[in-house]
Order: structure tokens, then C-alpha cells, then sequence
């Protein structure tokens, strides 16, 4: 009887503010990232309710998206279309509210939230490669002629910026089987979306993290499960076109080995640096072998991005201070002999809110990331510091090469991982010292 009621005591359970964000998340997961109005209402309502449940204190965080939100407002009564507005303001409003929820937890509970935010992410990378390897067109995308793994997002780069953020989450936590398993898992999926802004993120991620708990430590934890990642994706390589056969067998045999490396490498002591090694060298070699197919994801060469941002900072020049209202952008250019070309994002959400919004906006968004990064700072020396330090440079990174606030998925995540490094307010700490 002792036993259970001790192990009562020791059970960790999440407020229904908690759920709810949790909720908001899956609801994102599943409703396409949350970019059409469904999945965004949805989560949106979920996590708005959290934060009324919750009644934390406001902090610069809450204060500056309060007034990005309004600005969006404003600007949007300017051209008399404030509907232009809401999703600008429904951003914010996850975001903070994400950041606001995740802080009041103790530290059991953010242990809880971070494994389900890293176990969420694994299942997106897994329902990814599945539908790589099996060809499940309404969960992959087909770009250059590669069929890249998208999962429920239906986003490869909303994808990959999900899983890298919750990566480097993952290796904070405490070792175990399970936690190896699903790092693992995260980097198979980055791998399988061939984002290379989330190969970047990752790479970003894991410079903080060596920072944050020294370069030795994240070495050694990081190293199983992206050599793991390596053989795993280095077995996709030769189905990886849409024109290739698939190989599901190789493929599967892949995973399996990749596991195996991710979860025995630690355990085989002086064997492990000429092992990792030889592994490293491999996936060069598979790399090396499949480059003419994977020529459009090697290569830093985007025409098409480049195009946009010129005509973006062409609208900038026009409209500076206030933008050209949110919603209204559209980036014309000219594609040589495939003439005019229009793209509804310049895949930079920073040069995206500038034209939009302007540099009163800008300045806003900035405002946000700097109370964020300097509230995450106040909470240094908490078991999740490091990985919440990271998981936000990742989205930062992340940010400059696609359009990944437009999808609440995204800035949910990142905003529990930011809030999991803040000072409690359960400590007895105020918000004031938390922002």
C-alpha cells in the first residue's frame, strides 16, 4: 500500500490549461498545420481557453504580442479589410498563449509537456517516412521531381521545423530507450522531408546546445541517433525520385538498422569512434552516389525565393513604415522563359511581415523574439534550459527560409518549448522576472 500511495504522490498530471494546449496542438497535427481556417479556429479556441482557465500574469512576451496583434488590426482598418487581420493576430494569440500556459507548469509537468511535444513530433516523422516509402500521396509532396515527406502537415518544411525544434528538445531529457527511440526518429524525418532550412535549423540547434551544456555532453548525445538518421535516410536515397521503383523492403531494413545504430552505438564503448566513423563515411558515400538526384536539395540555388525577395524589398521600398497591408502581398516576377511568376509568400516570415506590416511591425515581431530569448535566459539552470534555448533558435533559423507562421503548428510548438525555459510562476517567481 505504501508503494502506491508513493508512487501516487510521484505521478505527474497536466492542468486542464495544459490539455488544452495539448489539444490545440494535436488538432493542429492532424488539421493540416492548422493553415486552413478549420484546423486554426480549432486551435486557436483551444488554446485561447487554456489561457483564460489559466489567468497567468501578463509579461513583456503577452504585451508585445498584445500590441502586434492590434497593429495588425489597425493596418488592416486602414484598407478597410480588418478580416485581413485575424490571422496575424491569431498567430500572436497562440504564441503567447502557448508561452504563458507552458511557464506556470512545475518542473514535473514540463517534463511531461516536453515528452509529449517530442513524441508528437516522432509520430509526424514516422507517418512521414510511411508515406515516403509507401507513396501515400495526401501526406508527401512532390518537388523536383522528389517525393518529399510532408506527413499530416502536408508541409515538408513546417515538418521538418517541427521535428528539429523538437529534437534538440529531445536531447535534454533524461536518457531512456523511449527518448533514444523517438531522437531518432526526429532526425529520420528531417531527413525524409529534404528540407534543407531544417537541416540548417537542426545544425543551428546543435551549436546552441553545445553552448548551452558544453560541446562533449551534446556530442555524445546527439551523435547515435543522426548516425542512425543517416543509414535510415541513405536507404530512401534510391527511391527517394518518383520516377525510381519503390524498394519498401531496403527501405524498412533501413529503419531497422538505423534504429539499431541509434540505440546499440552508446552501448559498445571503444568500439563507438571508429564505428560512428565508418557510419559518417558511408552516408557521405550515399550522398556522394545519389547527388545527380538530389542536386535540387544540395544546391543553396533557389531562383524562384530569389525572384520573390527581390519583388518583396521592391514593396518595401514603396511602403517602409507601414507595409502594404496583412494578406495583401503577392511577389510578381519575372522567370525568364517562363515569364511572370506570382508566389503568395516570400519565404522569409521576417521580410514577410516588413512587407506587410512594415517596419512597425517588424520591430513588434522583434520585440517579441528579444523578451522571449531574454526570458528563456532568466530561467537558465532548469533541466530543460538548454533544449528550450534551442528548440527556439531552431524556429528563429527556421523562419528565414520559409512561411512557417502562417501555421499555428509551428508557433505552438515553439512556444511551449520557450515557455518550458522560462522562470516558473509555480516557483514563486514573478512574471515580471520572466520577460
Amino acid at each position: 500500500m505504501g508503494d502506491v500511495v508513493g508512487a501516487r504522490r510521484n505521478s505527474v498530471a497536466l492542468p486542464l490549461p495544459g490539455l488544452l494546449v495539448v489539444a490545440g496542438l494535436a488538432a493542429a497535427v492532424v488539421a493540416q498545420g492548422g493553415y486552413y481556417l478549420p484546423g486554426r479556429v480549432t486551435s486557436g479556441l483551444l488554446v485561447g481557453i487554456a489561457v483564460v482557465l489559466a489567468r497567468p500574469r501578463m509579461n513583456f512576451v503577452a504585451a508585445l504580442g498584445g500590441a502586434f496583434a492590434l497593429w495588425a488590426v489597425v493596418r488592416g482598418l486602414f484598407d478597410g479589410d480588418v478580416t485581413a487581420a485575424l490571422p496575424a493576430v491569431a498567430a500572436a494569440g497562440v504564441l503567447v498563449g502557448a508561452v504563458l500556459v507552458a511557464a506556470q507548469a512545475d518542473q514535473g509537468q514540463r517534463e511531461l509537456l516536453a515528452t509529449i511535444i517530442t513524441g508528437t513530433a516522432a509520430l509526424v516523422g514516422l507517418t512521414g517516412w510511411v508515406a515516403v516509402v509507401f507513396r501515400i500521396p495526401s501526406w508527401t509532396t512532390v518537388a523536383e521531381g522528389l517525393s518529399r515527406a510532408a506527413s499530416t502537415l502536408t508541409y515538408p518544411n513546417a515538418a521538418a521545423a517541427v521535428m528539429a525544434a523538437a529534437a534538440v528538445l529531445s536531447l535534454v531529457l533524461k536518457p531512456s530507450l523511449v527518448n533514444s527511440t523517438v531522437t531518432f526518429l526526429l532526425c529520420t524525418g528531417i531527413g525524409a522531408t529534404m528540407s534543407r532550412a531544417g537541416v540548417i535549423a537542426l545544425a543551428a540547434g546543435l551549436l546552441v546546445l553545445c553552448v548551452c551544456q558544453g560541446f562533449r555532453k551534446t556530442v555524445e548525445t546527439a551523435t547515435p541517433p543522426l548516425l542512425g538518421a543517416v543509414v535510415a535516410v541513405s536507404a530512401l536515397l534510391p527511391s527517394i525520385r518518383v520516377a525510381d521503383e519503390p524498394q519498401p523492403v531496403l527501405e524498412v531494413a533501413g529503419l531497422v538498422a538505423g534504429a539499431l545504430v541509434a540505440l546499440g552505438l552508446p552501448r559498445v564503448g571503444r568500439f563507438a569512434v571508429p564505428l560512428a566513423v565508418l557510419l559518417a563515411a558511408g552516408g557521405a558515400m550515399a550522398a556522394f552516389g545519389f547527388a545527380d538526384r538530389l542536386a535540387s536539395r544540395i544546391s543553396f540555388s533557389s531562383p524562384d525565393r530569389s525572384g520573390a525577395t527581390g519583388a518583396a524589398l521592391d514593396m518595401v521600398a514603396r511602403a517602409p513604415l507601414f507595409g502594404t497591408g496583412p494578406g495583401h502581398a503577392s511577389f510578381f516576377f519575372n522567370a525568364g522563359d517562363r515569364g511572370v511568376l506570382v508566389m503568395r509568400y516570400v519565404h522569409n516570415e521576417y521580410l514577410q511581415v516588413l512587407v506587410e506590416l512594415g517596419a512597425v511591425g517588424l520591430l513588434l515581431v522583434l520585440g517579441i523574439v528579444a523578451a522571449v530569448l531574454v526570458a528563456v535566459w532568466r530561467g537558465r539552470g532548469t533541466p530543460l534550459w538548454g533544449g528550450s534555448v534551442a528548440a527556439v533558435v531552431v524556429v528563429l533559423v527556421h523562419s528565414g527560409f520559409d512561411f512557417l507562421w502562417h501555421l499555428p503548428v509551428v508557433l505552438i510548438v515553439v512556444g511551449l518549448c520557450a515557455g518550458l525555459g522560462f522562470p516558473s510562476t509555480r516557483d514563486g517567481m514573478s512574471e515580471g522576472t520572466a520577460g
